[in-house]
C-alpha cells in the first residue's frame, strides 16, 4: 500500500479542520447534512452521468490502483531482463520458454517472451507491445478521469449550494439576527466543493497518472528489453540501453537494488566490477 497517498489525504483535511477550529470555529458548524447532500450527491450525480457505465464499475479497482505501490521496481525489471538474455545466448531463445513461469502473472512479459520463442519478427514485436502501451495508458486515463471529473464539478456544486442556500435566506428577512448563521451555512456548502476537489478528487487524479507513469515507463523498459533479448545483444549493453530510460535518482535506486539482490555486488554504469553474460558462459 502507498501510505504517502493515505497520509497525505489524512493531513489535508485533518490540517482543514485544526485551522478552522483554531480560528474559533466549532466541529458542529462544518457538518450540514443538506450541503452534504446537495455538493456530494450532486457531484456523483454529474460524474454518473458524464461517464459510461462499463468505465463506473472500474471506480474501486482505480481507487485501490491510487492506494497501491507499482508491482515492479525498475532494477527488479532490468535484474531480469538481463537473467534472460543470459539464459538466451547461453542457451538459445527456446530455453527462455522453460522460465515464463517466473513473470506468469505478468501478461505483458509472457506475451513478449512467448512471441520471441515462436521467432515472430522483431517490427511486429515492437508494434505489438507498443501498441499494448499506447492502450493500457488511455485505459487507465479513461478510468482515472472519473476523479478529475468530480474535481470539475464539485466546485459548482458549492457554489450552487451556497446559492440554493442564499435562496433560502433572503425569502426568511423577518429575523435580521439569524441572517449571520444562515448565511455561514450556505457557505459550507462551497466549502465542501473545493475542499473535496483540491485535497480529495484532484491529488487522487494526479496520484493515479504518477503510478501509471512509472507502470509505463516498466512496460518501456520491459519492450525494449524483450527485444534486445531476441537480438541476442551483450548483457552490458543491454543494462546501459536499459538504464537510458532511467533518471539519475532512478539510476541509483537501482544500482542499489540490483545490487542488494546480487549480495551486494557493485555494478556501476561503467561496468568496471561488473560481470557480464560471456563471463558464465
Amino acid at each position: 500500500m502507498d501510505l504517502a497517498t493515505l497520509i497525505g489525504l489524512l493531513f489535508g483535511i485533518l490540517s482543514l479542520i485544526l485551522g478552522f477550529t483554531m480560528e474559533g470555529g466549532t466541529l458542529g458548524s462544518l457538518f450540514q447534512v443538506t450541503a452534504m447532500m446537495i455538493v456530494f450527491g450532486g457531484t456523483i450525480g454529474a460524474v454518473i452521468v458524464s461517464t459510461p457505465g462499463k468505465t463506473l464499475r472500474k471506480l474501486p479497482f482505480i481507487t485501490k490502483y491510487a492506494f497501491s505501490k507499482p508491482d515492479s521496481s525498475a532494477g527488479a525489471t532490468i535484474s531480469m531482463l538481463m537473467d534472460l538474455a543470459n539464459v538466451s545466448r547461453r542457451e538459445g531463445l527456446l530455453a527462455l520458454e522453460g522460465r515464463q513461469e517466473e513473470f506468469a502473472d505478468d501478461e505483458f512479459m509472457t506475451n513478449g517472451i512467448q512471441m520471441v520463442v515462436d521467432g515472430v519478427d522483431s517490427d511486429v514485436i515492437d508494434d505489438i507491445l507498443n501498441r499494448d502501451i499506447e492502450l493500457y495508458e488511455q485505459k487507465m486515463l479513461s478510468i482515472g478521469r472519473m476523479y478529475e471529473a468530480a474535481g470539475g464539478f464539485s466546485p459548482t456544486m458549492g457554489i450552487i449550494g451556497t446559492v440554493m442556500g442564499l435562496v433560502h435566506v433572503l425569502g426568511n428577512l423577518s429575523s435580521p439576527s439569524d441572517l449571520g448563521p444562515s448565511i455561514a451555512v450556505a457557505f459550507i456548502a462551497t466549502l465542501y466543493g473545493v475542499a473535496s476537489a483540491n485535497v480529495v478528487f484532484l491529488p487522487m487524479f494526479n496520484k493515479i497518472k504518477a503510478h501509471l507513469a512509472q507502470d509505463v515507463l516498466i512496460r518501456q523498459i520491459k519492450a525494449e528489453g524483450i527485444l534486445s533479448v531476441q537480438f541476442g545483444e551483450n548483457t552490458m549493453i543491454l543494462r546501459q540501453k536499459l538504464f537510458a530510460f532511467l533518471s539519475p535518482q532512478e539510476r541509483e535506486e537501482a544500482e542499489r537494488e540490483m545490487g542488494s539482490e546480487d549480495g551486494g555486488e557493485d555494478r556501476g554504469m561503467n561496468g568496471a566490477p561488473y560481470q557480464e553474460a560471456g563471463s558464465h558462459e
